[in-house]
């Protein structure tokens, strides 16, 4: 079998692994496989990964569809859950798409796939461009009270990706009372 036409599935395992195994070798006590459209692909990176024993999330990007409910590829939360389970991820995620609000529903239909904690870095939204330069409309304070809202809804971590700064984590620690 040749993976995305180019390599093979044992090359993409081993490419994994080797940039997990200098990262371990430097002293980093975990890993975070984001931004996966592919399930497939998600799966292969975990095989890389997890012989080394650091505890590992893997979290798909749900921005494509009708409903912005399913990966690039067309696997559902429900799905890739199930599949990351099986595949035993320490920790079932979702990063990136176009925003906190559509969260919701991908935390409720993730949580349906899987036992695991839910990982959930969402975007400040989808940028637009300003003098060249992208700009998100979210406001720090908004951002927080929906990730608080998200917490309280079953999930374990909650961050920030496109768009979000350090602002928006001290915003959901204040809102969380950290």
């Amino acid at each position: 079998m040749i993976f995305a036409g180019e390599i093979s599935p044992a090359e993409v395992i081993e490419a994994y692994r080797e940039q997990a195994r200098v990262l371990a070798e430097a002293g980093v006590h975990g890993f975070v496989i984001e931004t996966m459209s592919d399930v497939q692909e998600a799966q292969l990176a975990l095989a890389g990964v997890k012989p080394l024993g650091l505890p590992i999330v893997v979290c798909m990007t749900f921005d494509t569809g009708p409903e912005s409910d399913r990966t690039m590829m067309g696997v559902t939360p429900e799905e890739a859950a199930q599949i990351l389970t099986e595949s035993d991820a320490d920790a079932i995620g979702a990063n990136c798409g176009t925003g906190i609000e559509r969260f919701f529903n991908v935390l409720e239909r993730l949580k349906k796939g899987t036992n695991k904690p839910i990982w959930l870095k969402p975007n400040a939204g989808l940028p637009r461009i300003e003098n060249g330069v992208a700009v998100y409309d979210a406001i720090p304070e908004d951002f927080a009270e929906k990730a608080v809202q998200l917490a309280h809804q079953g999930a374990a971590f909650i961050g920030g990706c496109c768009g979000t700064t350090p602002e928006f984590i001290r915003a959901i620690n204040r809102r969380l009372g950290r």
